[in-house]
């Protein structure tokens, strides 16, 4: 009893020392449910991709609710898989809350996509749980805090991705617009084709309003056609002058580049290649190739096909793309193809190509593709053959039929393999190679190449992690055309600044629907997508009413009046202007004390004080002579790089290079500026 009576003592001892902690354990418990049920409250029972109208602050899972609070680093551990991944040591993720204001938090935005998993791959962030405050067409912040919306999509469960660029497409026709859209593509671009007058082609898709952006090559068989060139036929040399002139005036009415198909027309030979191709590299746009051979079979392989087109982008220094490297250029040997490309580029050369989806290719019965032997060089009978938008398989007889009727059919002839390993090569994007037009006489691609590449490639097959998956669809094809489309330095990328060209979709459900049969068939999985801050697919039903695609167009800059007078130690030397900034030749340096060393692989100058001389394409430059009036002025991606971490972008002016006046003060000298005057000291 003694016992039990000391026990109970004890015990009542005990409770009472420990009341009070009891008694703050329960407030902060309490305390941590407020905490939770605000954060959650104001999405309770809101389906993910459900849009609202939602005029007060949005509250945001995982945030503090206060959208006046200063903003704060995220939670560790918080940023999906790229945040868990980073070990100690290694660089961390980019973080977009680093440079949010608490303007930019305070302020209310058109449109709040809230929740999702933001892919942007130039930076590399793949985080969790992220918002994105749209004003009109531009992107205006992304933050792990809450903002204010007018209109808020929650993007709960969803990939927030910038919208798809397909650069191996078609005219924009007004059937084939629609399946773009909910495919996830926001910008398509025919340089598999195009045009000879950008000027009236531009026009004409601006009358229609399609729902995508649009812009088209310098299409030369087209040209070749306008001139009366046969497909088996070389061109004259005054019908190389001609084409000549012709894709220099479309290049400056907006032509993104010119596009040969060597196959289509096997009589185009190298005088003609050569010349526009030259042309290209003068303007700084790039050559896009279908390959003239696309089997492995002597005369004329594959391999060969590769070395040609490498070939051009050696001999004029031409940015190059192959064209669906998947069924031209690497069907039956994909790995050597790739490691050519490889080869090329170690070497300084600016080759890229593209790939489609499907391991069968499509096109039409009546091209020279097939030709005599073509059963042969593919490796296949007329059984492998079926007219696309039909169940049809053909026979010698309904194949001399379709032909003469110059029908699609879809030839099942690539290895499975040859499609992963272009998927696996940093250098291949993705470009569809179609788009539907009425009938239905389709490649499925036409309408599904882009959800296949994620639902099959990523999610089923795992060949490539879905950030680069994302790359390849929309960062790489506008990175290839940008230099001289500065529409498109605004594309492919989801960041403060960019367009709001936006795809959110469901990495669980994206998936092709297309079929060979039925090539109309929409993608599944996409459920919202957004051009120019303009919502065109809402839970996965277009808006045909929302129209705000506008025309892509090449720009260029010429060398006009004279941006002022450098003094620099008793001499003088004409700058220029440039996307406003004021530019000097950075051979300047040379007579300061400063070496130039090029190194044509990086095309980077390694500017190192104690010498005075400059190789490369800056050698033999005049820097104190003004550049003639006219000159283009391009951004070639040449660098120069100086003691001291200083950095900067070249601009190339005929052969010389010039510099900003900001990679002076980063070489540690003083710029004062008096109007048309500078004066540069130590």
């Amino acid at each position: 009893m003694t016992e039990q009576r000391n026990g109970a003592g004890g015990r009542g001892f005990k409770t009472r020392v420990l009341l009070p902690f009891i008694a703050a354990a329960i407030v902060i418990l309490a305390a941590a449910a407020v905490w939770w049920f605000t954060q959650d409250g104001g999405n309770a029972g809101q389906e993910p991709g459900r849009i609202a109208e939602q005029p007060n602050d949005q509250t945001d899972e995982g945030t503090d609710g206060n959208a006046g609070d200063t903003p704060q680093e995220p939670d560790e551990g918080a940023g999906g898989e790229e945040d868990s991944a980073a070990e100690p040591g290694e660089d961390q993720p980019y973080d977009p809350d680093k440079d949010v204001t608490q303007e930019e938090l305070d302020a209310t935005y058109d449109i709040v996509i809230t929740n999702g998993r933001v892919i942007n791959p130039e930076t590399g962030l793949d985080r969790e749980g992220l918002n994105i405050g749209i004003t009109g067409k531009t992107i205006g912040v992304i933050t792990s805090h809450p903002l204010k919306g007018s209109q808020v999509i929650d993007a709960a469960g969803l990939v927030v991705a910038p919208g798809f660029i397909d650069n191996l497409s078609y005219d924009p026709n007004a059937l084939g617009v629609w399946t773009k859209i909910a495919d996830g593509v926001t910008t398509n671009i025919a340089m598999h084709g195009g045009t000879t007058n950008p000027k009236v082609w531009l026009d004409h898709y601006e009358r229609e309003h399609p729902p995508v952006h649009f812009g088209a090559s310098f299409f030369v068989m087209q040209a070749r056609n306008s001139l009366g060139i046969g497909r088996y036929d070389a061109a004259t040399p005054a019908q190389i002058e001609k084409l000549k002139e012709m894709a220099e005036r479309a290049l400056n009415d907006g032509a993104l580049g010119i596009s040969f198909s060597l196959e289509y027309a096997p009589g185009t030979d190298s005088n003609e290649v050569l010349a526009l191709a030259k042309l290209a590299a003068e303007y700084n746009v790039p050559v896009y190739f279908h390959g003239r051979y696309s089997d492995v079979e002597e005369p004329g392989t594959e391999t060969d096909t590769m070395e040609e087109i490498i070939g051009y982008a050696r001999e004029t220094g031409a940015a190059v793309h192959i064209d669906h490297i998947n069924s031209t250029g690497g069907t039956f040997d994909m790995k050597r193809a790739l490691q050519m490309i490889e080869e090329a580029r170690a070497e300084g050369l600016d080759v890229t190509a593209c790939t489609y989806a499907y391991d069968f290719w499509g096109t039409y019965l009546n091209s020279a593709r097939f030709d005599k032997g073509w059963q042969e060089r593919f490796r296949i009978g007329y059984d492998d053959l079926q007219i696309a938008g039909t169940s049809e398989r053909l026979t010698a007889e309904t194949f001399a039929k379709y032909r003469k009727e110059g029908k699609l059919a879809v030839a099942y002839a690539i290895p499975p393999e040859s499609v992963i390993e272009a998927f696996k090569s940093p250098y291949v994007m993705i470009g569809s190679d179609a788009i539907l037009e009425p009938g239905n006489n389709n490649h499925p691609r036409a309408s599904g190449n882009f959800a296949r590449a994620i639902g099959m490639y990523v999610r089923e097959l795992e060949v490539v992690p879905l950030i680069d998956m994302i790359d390849k669809l929309s960062t790489m094809p506008a990175k290839r055309l940008e230099k001289q489309v500065p529409a498109l330095r605004k594309k492919g990328r989801i960041a403060k600044g960019m367009d709001a060209d936006i795809v959110i979709f469901d990495f669980a459900t994206i998936a092709d629907q297309a079929t060979v049969e039925r090539p109309d068939l929409p993608s599944k999985g996409i459920e919202y997508v957004l051009v120019e801050g303009q919502v065109v697919l809402e839970n996965g039903v277009v808006n045909k009413k929302v129209r705000p695609g506008r025309g892509i167009r090449s720009e260029f800059v010429r060398v006009s009046e004279s941006a002022g007078t450098m003094h620099w130690d008793g001499a003088e030397y004409p700058l220029v202007a440039f996307r406003d900034a004021r530019y000097f030749d950075l051979t300047a340096l040379t007579e300061r004390g400063f070496g130039l060393v090029w190194d044509g692989v990086t095309h980077t100058y390694t500017v190192s004080e104690g010498s005075s001389a400059a190789d490369g394409p800056a050698a033999g430059s005049k820097p104190g002579v003004m550049p003639e009036k006219g000159v283009l002025m391009l951004e070639r991606g040449y660098r120069a790089a100086g003691p001291g971490g200083a950095e900067t972008e070249l601009v190339s002016i005929g052969s010389r290079v010039f510099a900003p006046l900001s990679f002076l003060t980063q070489l540690g000298y003083h710029v004062s500026d008096e109007g048309d005057v500078i004066t540069v000291e130590r």
